[in-house]
C-alpha cells in the first residue's frame, strides 16, 4: 500500500498546472462517479492529477495498469485506502483492469460518501462498463487538442473559445484579434500535421511514431479482443484506414470494397462501425439519430488530420485534411450530417462548403443559411469565413 501511495505523491508532484484543457471547466466534479473516455494520448491522466493537485486532502491518484492489481482486487485496495482516511480516489486506465465497471459499482453503491473520478483509453470497452454502471456514472469525452489548444500549448498566449454563431456573425473581427498575435496559417499547417495531440510537445520528430504506436494498440489491444477479430479482420481494418487515408474524402461504395477486401458487405459495415467507435474513423451520415450499422454513411473520414499525414504515403489530399478538421472540431460540440447541396450541415441549420482560397459561392448560391469555409486565408468577408476559425469552438 504504502507503494501506491508514494507513486501517487510523486505523480501529483510532477503535474504542472500551467495550462488545462476546456474539459477541466465542463465537468461537474462534484459528482460521486466521474468517467472521462478518450483516445490515447489525448490528455486523460494530465486532466486527472490536475483535479487531484487542487484539491489533495484525503485523496489518491491509482494506475489500474500497475502489476500491483494483476493480484490484488480494486474493491479490496480502496477499502484498505477508506480505512486509512481515504475518500476521493483517481482511478487511471480502468479499461485495463478485468473487473473494474463491477468493482467501481460495488465501491459506489457501499460506500455512498467517497468519489471516484475514472478515465479509460478503450472507448468500446468503456462502453460496455457503462452497462453495470448505468445512472450512477457521469461520463465526459475528451477529444484531442482544438487547433485554440494547441495555439495556447505552441506560443504561451491566451486565445479565447468562441461559440459557431459568434464565428459566423463576427469572424473578421475575431480574425483580427487572433492574426495581430501570430502568424495564424503557418501555426495551423503544423496543427493539421502534428497537432491534435498533447505529446508534440514532447518532440516533432517523435510524433508520427508515438500516433502510429497508439493506433496499432487501439488496433491489437481495443478492437480486436473486444470483438475477439481474427487476423484477418484487422488486417483488413489497416488496408481500409490505408485506403482512406489515400483518398478524396471517401465515398464509399460497400459492394465494391467487399470485392476489393474479398469479405462481406455487412462485415465491411461492421468494420466501419467499430472503427468509427474507437475514434480513428469519422462516418458522415445524412441523420445521427435511430442509425444502424448497416446503413452506409455518405463519407468517410479518418478521425483526425494528423491520422491522415501518419497513414498517407506522399501528400494527402487537401480537401481531404480540410473536410476532416472541419468535422473533427466541429462534432465536438454540434451535430454534423452530409448536406444535399454542400460539404456539411450543421445543427439542422447551417449548410458549409469547404474549399480553398478561391472557392466562390456558386454551388451553395440560393440555400438559405449557408457559409463557405475557405482555407488558406487569414481574414474572411461576408460568408467567406477562414477555416481555421472552426479551431476556437472548442
Amino acid at each position: 500500500m504504502d507503494y501506491l501511495l508514494k507513486i501517487s505523491q510523486k505523480r501529483i508532484r510532477s503535474v504542472s498546472m500551467d495550462f488545462r484543457r476546456f474539459l477541466a471547466d465542463e465537468i461537474e466534479w462534484a459528482e460521486r462517479l466521474i468517467v472521462i473516455r478518450g483516445q490515447r494520448g489525448s490528455g486523460k491522466t494530465t486532466l486527472l492529477l490536475q483535479q487531484l493537485k487542487l484539491y489533495p486532502e484525503s485523496a489518491v491518484y491509482l494506475s489500474l495498469d500497475n502489476i500491483y492489481f494483476e493480484a490484488n482486487r480494486l474493491v479490496f485496495t480502496i477499502e484498505q485506502l477508506y480505512e486509512a482516511g481515504y475518500r476521493r480516489f483517481f482511478l487511471d486506465e480502468v479499461h485495463r483492469y478485468n473487473s473494474w465497471s463491477k468493482d467501481l459499482k460495488n465501491l459506489y453503491d457501499n460506500f455512498p460518501d467517497i468519489q471516484m473520478v475514472c478515465t479509460g483509453s478503450s472507448v468500446l470497452e468503456i462502453d460496455k462498463g457503462q452497462e453495470d454502471l448505468s445512472r450512477r456514472a457521469a461520463v465526459y469525452e475528451l477529444p484531442g487538442l482544438s487547433f485554440r489548444e494547441f495555439l495556447i500549448l505552441r506560443k504561451g498566449q491566451k486565445y479565447d473559445a468562441f461559440s459557431l454563431d459568434s464565428v459566423i456573425s463576427m469572424h473578421d473581427e475575431i480574425a483580427d484579434s487572433i492574426t495581430d498575435k501570430t502568424d495564424i496559417l503557418d501555426h495551423f499547417k503544423e496543427y493539421l500535421d502534428r497537432g491534435y495531440y498533447p505529446y508534440f510537445m514532447d518532440g516533432w520528430k517523435t510524433y508520427s511514431g508515438k500516433l502510429r504506436d497508439a493506433t496499432q494498440l487501439t488496433l491489437d489491444l481495443d478492437i480486436a479482443i473486444y470483438e475477439d477479430l481474427n487476423a484477418a479482420t484487422l488486417r483488413n481494418m489497416k488496408k481500409l484506414m490505408y485506403v482512406i487515408s489515400q483518398s478524396v474524402p471517401f465515398k464509399p461504395n460497400i459492394s465494391s470494397l467487399s470485392r476489393k477486401l474479398e469479405i462481406p458487405r455487412n462485415t465491411i459495415l461492421k468494420i466501419l462501425d467499430l472503427l468509427q467507435r474507437a475514434e480513428i474513423f469519422m462516418l458522415l451520415r445524412s441523420d445521427t439519430q435511430g442509425v444502424s450499422f448497416l446503413q452506409k454513411p455518405e463519407k468517410v473520414y479518418l478521425q483526425n488530420t494528423n491520422l491522415i499525414h501518419t497513414f498517407a504515403e506522399g501528400k494527402p489530399s487537401k480537401g481531404n485534411l480540410r473536410e476532416t478538421f472541419f468535422m473533427n472540431q466541429l462534432k465536438v460540440r454540434h451535430k454534423v450530417t452530409a448536406s444535399r447541396f454542400a460539404d456539411f450541415m450543421v445543427d439542422d441549420t447551417w449548410t458549409f462548403e469547404v474549399g480553398g482560397p478561391a472557392k466562390t459561392r456558386e454551388q451553395i448560391c440560393g440555400v438559405p443559411n449557408s457559409r463557405i469555409a475557405s482555407d488558406g486565408i487569414k481574414e474572411g468577408s461576408g460568408d467567406k469565413i477562414p477555416l481555421w476559425m472552426f479551431g476556437f469552438l472548442y
